[in-house]
């Protein structure tokens, strides 16, 4: 029997799932040394797990290469025929990979990267959308032993240099344009304003993938076109590197409590390792899958679900760009019929989406390709999950699960490629063997079920975040400082008598915006980049559509005078900081912020007044002082927002 590919028929029970934990938990190095050896290994390791508190190593001394696992191990065992990719867009352009015609366009990239001057350890940002160039210029990057760091591309030109200058990339690689619902987005006028703060010249090159007729502006001795890019390697070396297990293939910001974004960091081996086992246990993915994650590239769903698990596995992945809703309600129903999907990975904001439009657009279609389908990205709530798994998909069964950008794959969920457990909307599973979780108080202190805490990771496991790009300290101090021997997730939940986690919110404050993270740190800083503001407060409110969307509290400097035009302007700086995916629901004039004695900002209160709720009622973890100082907060605040009116 292969250790990971067990298939069951009916549903595993509690005691069958304990007996899979209960292995991991007496010997988790032979557990996680089973799964590894089902991957492909230029060299195995000498030892599964080394710890270096707070840090850690996986598979020490094994050689992989994301690449190779990803092409050519398909190639070399005959399965080069296989469509590997393909790629649809709301235009309805089409095109299709098998694994060898991909292969070569990896080699050739890689060969170009190398012909540009990208060596083994070299950052590069990419700013593209989700198309074959990005994936194909993803798989190069760490073909060759350099890093990608993927900025979402809807961010503003804000965010963007933040994250070109954490990550250190001396070459950034943009797409002139996006598309979504029928418009053009201009792309690469926003990586120029971008690196007008680039006073340093950290970045040496910027190439232009151009899609549209329009030309765009270009830097002479900075810009290079894609064409040119690609005439670099000609005749040069597109050959693998093989890469330690645990060297770095890739780093992605995730959003936190601070303005400065942090960068993920996921290596060849560990990462690997876990999300090929996640994906086969949680989503049941397999070679003869026709899978369809449906989130962008710029978030951890894109990369490890559209491109490396599935490719890995040796399925044909889907890459979607543009609006599902576009130019009509159908073209979600209609591409899964089309590409005769089996298995989808979505989100809670695509289904309220499309809910909005009812019932009719589906009804034309034949879905009986699609096995299963799963949501992540925020919570499910069951009305949602109700109309989508009985009206919409008639009985296919519609999984919850969930992760983070440092857990690299599903920690929590339901394990489908096991053997289904009964589903119980709003909860998003119970944790997958060699998973360690628990709910404890702020103090460390267990609780027991159905008490609300924050959730903890126990023990590391392969693809578990190592460390923040350049900022080990931090990685220490926000995850395993936090709470005394454990990675502290930020995420409030509770686990129920049966297991199955229930979550609650963040424990920091996040905002999730249509399944998009952004940090209110970020938020009010882009607000401060507008000369009349002096502070800004912001949380998130719930909203139908996106899940949340950002309610904004705003003091003006003195001489300062709210008006509508003024609110407009201020819209308009967050989103060219933060790129449209920043949602303002609410943006109120306020006198002042209220604060605590230590000067912290009491978001309770923001977030009652955000609710119409007495602050009292709004609990958080955090001190954020007494519920009387709160409410006589709030009474100020009211009274400030009643005069701004």
């Amino acid at each position: 029997m292969v250790f990971f590919t067990f298939s069951y028929t009916g549903e595993v029970t509690e005691s069958q799932i304990g007996r899979f934990r209960e292995e991991a938990r007496r010997d988790p190095e032979e557990f996680w040394s089973r799964a590894a050896s089902e991957l492909p290994w230029i060299r195995k390791w000498d030892r599964v797990f080394e710890p270096h508190p707070p840090t850690f190593k996986w598979f020490v001394g094994g050689r992989t290469n994301l690449a190779v696992s990803a092409l050519d191990a398909h190639v070399k065992d005959g399965h080069g025929d296989r469509p590997a990719l393909v790629y649809r867009n709301e235009r309805d352009e089409r095109r299709t990979f098998t694994y060898q015609q991909l292969l070569a366009e990896v080699e050739r990239t890689a060969a170009a990267l190398r012909g540009l001057g990208v060596a083994k350890g070299d950052r590069i940002t990419v700013y593209m959308p989700l198309c074959p160039e990005t994936i194909i210029l993803l798989l190069a990057t760490v073909r060759i032993g350099a890093i990608h760091s993927v900025v979402f591309a809807g961010f503003g030109a804000g965010a963007l240099f933040d994250r070109i200058q954490a990550s250190g990339s001396r070459f950034v690689f943009a797409a002139d344009i996006s598309f979504r619902k029928g418009k053009e987005l201009r792309l690469k006028e926003i990586v120029d304003t971008a690196l007008q703060n680039d006073r340093a010249g950290q970045v040496e090159n910027v190439i232009l993938f151009q899609r549209s007729v329009q030309p765009s502006p270009m830097k002479p001795g900075r810009d290079l076109l894609w064409t040119e890019f690609l005439l670099r390697g000609a005749g040069g070396n597109g050959e693998a590197v093989p890469m330690e297990s645990n060297e770095p293939a890739y780093i992605l910001a995730t959003s936190g409590t601070t303005a400065r974004p942090k960068l993920a960091v996921h290596t060849h081996g560990g990462y690997q390792v876990g999300i090929v086992t996640a994906g086969r246990w949680c989503f049941g993915l397999k070679r003869e899958d026709v899978w369809w994650a449906t989130s962008d590239i710029g978030w951890a769903v894109g990369h490890s679900y559209t491109v490396y698990a599935p490719l890995i596995i040796g399925c044909t992945t889907v890459a979607y760009e543009g609006a599902l809703d576009h130019p009509g309600p159908d073209v979600f129903w209609k591409t899964i019929q089309e590409l005769r999907v089996t298995g989808l990975f979505t989100s809670p904001t695509l289904v309220r989406l499309l809910m909005k439009s009812g019932d009719e657009p589906r009804r034309p279609f034949d879905l009986s390709s699609l096995e299963r389908a799963f949501c992540a990205g925020e919570v499910l709530n069951p009305p949602a999950w109700e109309w989508f798994q009985k009206k919409m998909l008639q009985g296919i069964p519609v999984l919850d699960n969930w992760w983070q950008t440092e857990t690299g794959g599903p920690v929590i969920g339901n394990p489908y490629g096991l053997g289904a457990l009964p589903v119980r909307p709003g909860s998003a599973g119970v944790p997958m063997p060699g998973m360690e979780v628990a709910v404890v108080s702020p103090e460390g202190k267990r609780l027991g079920p159905g008490e609300k805490g924050i959730l903890v990771l126990e023990k590391p496991f392969p693809s578990l975040t190592p460390t923040l790009w350049g900022e080990p300290d931090r990685y220490a101090s926000d995850y395993w400082g936090k709470i005394p021997g454990a990675y502290y997730t930020g995420d409030f939940a509770h686990i129920d008598a049966d297991g199955y986690v229930w979550f609650g919110g963040r424990a920091d404050e996040v905002i999730k915006i249509a399944a998009h993270r952004i940090g209110t740190i970020e938020v009010e800083s882009a607000f401060l980049k507008h000369g009349a503001v002096a502070e800004t407060g912001a949380v998130g409110r719930p909203d139908d559509l996106r899940g949340e969307v950002i309610a904004a509290f705003v003091v003006l400097k003195q001489g300062q005078t709210p008006s509508p035009k003024l609110k407009e302007e201020l819209i308009a700086t967050v989103r060219g900081e933060l790129g449209p995916v920043a949602v303002i629901g609410d943006l109120s004039f306020v006198r002042s912020l209220p604060k605590t004695r230590s000067g912290k900002i009491m978001r309770r209160v923001l977030r009652a007044v955000t609710l119409g709720k007495d602050p009292g009622d709004v609990t958080t973890l955090e001190d954020e002082g007494s519920v009387e100082e709160a409410r006589q907060a709030f009474k100020e605040l009211r009274e400030s927002l009643d005069e701004g009116r």
